[in-house]
């Protein structure tokens, strides 16, 4: 479920206000007061706080484990997160599946409570006409423990949306609650107010701002801390599986960082490179077994709801074996996620972010070293195009779409040092790398339908018709590459590295 909350702190003499009539209908309804017991589970070095994770173990309301992963804000006043709620005692510390979720950030280390919370918490259900609940507005009195000693007291209301709470209604709340009294709104959760500022320290890694002054090695750093921040913030969704869009960003994060490990090539230990990058193809094979089938699976169903019908039923077969197919790699991808191997590897690269495996000459001056080490890969994109003959085959186009990908990645690195130039670079070849993108996803679904298609009769028509539809887009694309090669091979925007 999706968690969308304000916070604001209050004093001791506040009073929840009435809030009735905010909106044409609404009625508040007082429900009875609870008391929550929550223990909260971390790292000894609070891994999951300073990620913005929470894991717990609460009676009194939907009791059970609960695990919350930040998702960002609405604005500047709400807290979003996606809360996945699993039932059991609190026994001998987390059950497996919470553990799971959380795994790419504990890796070898082990969770256990880090804080006890008890709450008297006072609700009030707001509703419209029709009795539908639109939000939920409690005032907590918190208690933090250390052992059976009340260390800290404090309080503050809570206003949590329903997923269907129309608009202004948030702002309304908070507007009548801090007229009554209560504080600005603070994204700030319960247990890092708990925990106080060690539960406020960067997260691990934490990425460092760059300067016109900054050395390649901290570049080279930076490259690294982007892709394992992705990887590790992607990890959980990747678990859960609802959302394609998990697996894509992980997979990115494998692949750029290693175009960027052969970008900076020159600067970093051979062998922590090498290693490296075999662990990255690994992972990235698994992802991208995952993310293939995903992305055939919108194709086709976008196609096939062009055809007919009856034309339409037949491809429900083809869906089936392709369903089938995903459901494999998801099953390895997953059973590569709980084993060692990737722990190892996230362990690996966070370690990178701390002493860098970079040689001698990367303490040059980024903005000197970077032109350069951008050239190299334009000069590999430029050749492959250049390469091509008149009417280049399937595998040529997929050959020029790496190679800008490596270039604009290679750009996007330096962009933080170099700036403006840097972006007006990476975006038109990103556009090329997107049109290319689009034309080899067509050739892969065309080969994919032409081998399942001949298995079958009964769904060769249909499979021919999917066919033709890939040959259209391919075609398609084929025509609109040249003019996106003409943009981003432009002089004018290589002038910061030729």
């Amino acid at each position: 479920m999706r968690e969308r909350e304000a916070k604001l702190g209050a004093g001791p003499a506040f009073a929840l206000p009435d809030l009735d009539g905010l909106i044409d209908g609404l009625v508040a309804t007082p429900l009875p007061e609870r008391h929550l017991d929550a223990v909260y589970y971390d790292t000894d070095d609070l891994r999951l706080a300073r990620s913005g994770i929470t894991v717990r173990h609460r009676t009194g309301e939907d009791d059970g484990w609960t695990v919350k992963l930040p998702e960002g804000g609405d604005g500047d006043a709400t807290l979003v997160r996606n809360e996945l709620n699993f039932p059991g005692p609190r026994g001998a510390g987390p059950p497996s599946p919470v553990g799971d979720l959380v795994r790419a950030h504990v890796r070898t280390s082990s969770l256990g409570p880090v804080a006890r919370l008890r709450t008297r918490r006072t609700p009030v259900e707001l509703c419209d006409e029709q009795g539908r609940r639109l939000a939920e507005v409690v005032d907590d009195e918190v208690s933090v423990f250390e052992g059976r000693r009340v260390a800290a007291r404090f309080r503050e209301v809570e206003v949590e949306l329903a997923d269907d709470a129309p608009p202004g209604l948030l702002d309304r709340v908070v507007q009548r609650l801090s007229g009554a009294g209560a504080g600005r709104p603070d994204r700030t959760p319960k247990l890092v107010r708990a925990l106080g500022w060690q539960a406020t320290r960067p997260p691990e890694p934490s990425p460092a701002e760059l300067h016109d002054d900054a050395r390649v090695s901290t570049v080279v750093r930076e490259t690294i801390v982007v892709a394992v921040t992705r990887m590790l913030r992607h990890d959980p969704g990747v678990r859960i599986g609802n959302d394609p869009e998990d697996v894509h960003q992980a997979r990115v994060g494998t692949r750029r960082l290693r175009s960027d490990l052969r970008t900076f090539r020159a600067v970093i230990d051979p062998e922590w490179r090498s290693a490296t990058n075999a662990e990255l193809k690994w992972l990235g094979e698994l992802l991208g077994a995952v993310r293939d089938a995903d992305v055939l699976l919108e194709r086709l169903h976008r196609h096939a709801s062009e055809l007919s019908p009856r034309d339409s039923r037949a491809t429900a077969a083809l869906f089936r074996r392709l369903t089938v197919q995903r459901d494999e790699a998801r099953l390895a991808l997953l059973t590569a996620l709980r084993g060692e191997r990737y722990v190892a590897l996230l362990d690996r690269l966070i370690a990178a972010t701390e002493v860098v495996p970079v040689t001698a000459d990367a303490d040059k001056p980024a903005r000197d070293a970077l032109p350069e080490l951008v050239r190299g890969p334009w000069n590999h994109l430029k050749k492959a195009v250049e390469s091509l003959e008149a009417d280049p085959d399937d595998a040529a186009l997929h050959q020029v779409r790496i190679r800008a990908k490596r270039a604009r990645y290679a750009a996007e690195a330096a962009a933080p040092v170099v700036g403006k130039p840097a972006r007006a670079f990476a975006k038109p070849v990103a556009d090329l790398q997107t049109v290319l993108g689009d034309h080899q996803d067509a050739v892969v679904a065309e080969e994919w339908l032409r081998r399942e298609g001949a298995r079958s009769r009964s769904i060769a028509l249909a499979a021919g018709q999917l066919i033709a539809r890939q040959q259209r887009e391919a075609a398609a694309m084929r025509e609109r590459w040249p003019s996106m090669w003409k943009r981003a091979s432009a002089k004018k925007l290589r002038a910061w590295f030729t």
